[in-house]
């Protein structure tokens, strides 16, 4: 059984470009009988276009694992915030916003 967890274990590869990340403050999903698709658009105020700065394209499988990941995370985040804690990454401090602490 341990070698079949080590097995499953998947290295995950992170370029510096990729780790600073892509701003996006609005999403649209749609989908069809065989993928969902998902794009990160960035709407910007007074611009008469917003641009589609990322589209993820995932299996209905993945999109329910992505699903059940959110949640998970949502409720790991409003218990954080509701407790009052302070939340760090890394060992480092991530100072809140708006008062309400942030995780990344």
């Amino acid at each position: 059984m341990e070698n079949n967890q080590k097995n499953n274990e998947i290295q995950v590869e992170l370029s510096e470009s990729m780790a600073q990340g892509t701003y996006a403050n609005l999403a649209i999903i749609a989908h069809s009988s065989s993928e969902f698709i998902l794009d990160f658009i960035r709407v910007v105020p007074g611009m008469p276009k917003a641009q589609v700065k990322s589209r993820v394209i995932l299996t209905p499988d993945n999109a329910r694992r992505l699903l059940l990941a959110l949640q998970d995370n949502i409720r790991k985040f409003d218990e954080l915030t509701r407790n009052g804690k302070t939340v760090s990454f890394d060992g480092n401090l991530i100072p809140p916003i708006s008062g309400i602490p942030g995780e990344a």
